[in-house]
């Protein structure tokens, strides 16, 4: 076990699982109406590793933690990688007099 003194530097991403119970929807069916899950205290998340619910400040950090990191996997996902667009807008000197060439 490592030694350390006062609070981690960078908060690390627990594992987190959808519910069992409510399937993530934070609700279960009662008999005349929807009733909030008490297995994850209506979050719809519980630890991968012990199956319980995490107590609140330490989930708004988690998801907080994944939206990040998706919002950045979007990003780096939708950036455009090369394709017709960019030889369209770089100038190829194929035109008369030396200009752009688009084939249009």
């Amino acid at each position: 076990m490592k030694k350390s003194h006062g609070p981690a530097f960078r908060l690390e991403a627990k594992p987190l699982m959808v519910c069992g119970i409510c399937r993530g929807a934070t609700v279960v069916s009662g008999v005349f109406h929807q009733l909030d899950c008490i297995q994850c205290n209506a979050s719809g998340w519980v630890c991968a590793t012990t199956g319980e619910a995490v107590p609140l400040p330490d989930l708004v950090q988690q998801l907080s933690l994944k939206l990040r990191n998706m919002a950045a996997e979007l990003s780096r996902a939708t950036q455009a990688h090369g394709g017709a667009h960019e030889q369209y807008e770089q100038n190829n000197r194929r035109g008369a007099g030396g200009s752009n060439y688009t084939g249009d």
